[in-house]
């Protein structure tokens, strides 16, 4: 049995609430279970000295936890990127990148703010799922303004974690689960169900390509349920 009594293949409760931030081009307040990321997009006309010039865009992330996001409170000063935030940032960036026509995007770009208000595990799962629908919005600002004219997004990403607990594979780990997993991962998926990223470690007995296999499949269904609400929410 699951801290929580969901079954292994069972997501937790979650909702999205798009456009949560007044002021942001796209944004979008992801709940999933007592997990909740707030997402921000923010459009600059400028690109990173790299890429000046060149025609591309870029679209990037930077992501935080609130001081009472956790079960302890983080010192603000501690909230400026450490190896763990920039990893994750990083991961979220190549995420969205990965759906993303940049030279289309023209010479503009994106940042997506990710911050966690709650934590309660696979934070940076929920911020790339809930940065699709920023992304979405602040693409749609563009497109009234004008000031794009062609289609930027090639396809839906969303990501969840999987794991095993207890000698069992499960889907959408919560703290308690993460903390003490005997394998935890997280799974980045297209909308049309094509991985993008698999992050996987066996904290303590190593797994064989069957549990592998299990957990993949978990993660697909799991992120197919939650591109369907994705479509939903957008009304697509």
């Amino acid at each position: 049995m699951r801290p929580d009594g969901r079954e292994p293949d069972q997501l937790r409760p979650f909702e999205f609430e798009r456009g949560f931030a007044k002021f942001a081009e796209g944004s979008c307040l992801l709940k999933l279970g007592d997990t909740h990321m707030l997402v921000t997009a923010s459009i600059e006309e400028r690109v990173p000295p790299f890429l000046k010039g060149k025609g591309s865009g870029w679209v990037t992330a930077e992501y935080s936890m609130l001081p009472r996001s956790g079960r302890q409170r983080n010192d603000r000063s501690l909230m400026k990127p450490n190896g763990r935030s920039m990893e994750i940032q990083r991961l979220i960036g190549r995420a969205m990148r990965a759906v993303v026509d940049l030279e289309s995007l023209g010479e503009r770009t994106i940042t997506l703010d990710c911050d966690a208000v709650r934590a309660d595990g696979g934070t940076r799962c929920a911020s790339i799922t809930a940065a699709y629908i920023a992304l979405y919005d602040a693409l749609e600002y563009l497109k009234k303004n004008r000031s794009l004219k062609k289609n930027v997004l090639k396809d839906s990403i969303s990501a969840i974690s999987v794991g095993v607990y207890r000698g069992q594979e499960v889907l959408d780990l919560n703290y308690d689960e993460d903390s003490v997993a005997d394998t935890d991962m997280n799974v980045v998926m297209t909308g049309s169900g094509k991985f993008v990223e698999v992050q996987g470690t066996a904290e303590s007995d190593p797994f064989g390509a069957d549990t592998l296999g299990r957990m993949l499949k978990l993660a697909k269904k799991g992120c197919d349920e939650l591109t369907e609400a994705q479509k939903q929410v957008l009304g697509l």
